[in-house]
């Protein structure tokens, strides 16, 4: 049995985001296949996730297994202890929502989710997997704009540095592109993702 942590960071209304149409398709068809998994949901504007204040910078140099309790480190704890992770999130201004930035900022916290050696930075969080469902405008994917995008590009590097290398990307291209289907290209991404689910 695997626990698989979704991370969820739009504000939209229930049913008004496409990022999650899709996202929300992939955890039912993950479950379909996985019944005996426990899917552990957070939705980050629900939550409340704020920036850290000078005391949660403090506490980001702990020893390990402490503070498992405290309200900032209890995501870094839940971060480490998950298997799998499902990240669903729209491209805003070529980048993720702050509050995701935000959350990854929780759960980066030294003898937690990393280390520090000799050597430099080791990542803790081995042998797990994640997935990073987004949502675009335009098409991120290819052509002259893939040098623009810096959302997914940084959720797949900060992974790997807590040791998180097996990362998979669905995103759901030019859905604000003139003369292109946004429906069909919804309904494409959800197809991807509902046959993703099946091996993730």
């Amino acid at each position: 049995m695997s626990t698989v942590l979704y991370i969820k960071a739009n504000p939209k209304p229930e049913g008004a985001s496409r990022t999650f149409k899709i996202s929300d398709k992939f955890i039912e068809a993950y479950k379909e296949h996985n019944p005996d998994d426990t899917i552990v949901t957070l939705d980050l504007y629900k939550e409340g996730i704020a920036f850290l204040s000078a005391e949660g910078v403090r506490m980001h140099f702990v020893e390990p297994g402490e503070g498992r309790s405290d309200p900032i480190l209890k995501y870094a704890y839940q971060f480490l202890d998950a298997d799998k992770y499902v990240f669903a999130e729209p491209l805003w201004n070529l980048s993720i929502p702050a509050i995701l930035k935000a959350y990854i900022d929780y759960i980066s916290v030294a003898n937690i989710t990393f280390k520090y050696t000799a050597e430099g930075p080791v990542g803790l969080c081995n042998n797990k997997k994640a997935v990073n469902i987004t949502s675009r405008g335009g098409n991120f994917s290819e052509g002259e704009l893939v040098v623009w995008e810096m959302g997914d590009r940084y959720l797949r590097i900060i992974l790997g540095y807590l040791g998180i290398t097996d990362f998979t990307t669905i995103a759901a291209d030019n859905l604000d592109a003139r003369e292109q289907d946004a429906e069909a290209i919804i309904a494409g991404a959800i197809t991807r993702a509902q046959a993703f689910a099946k091996s993730f």
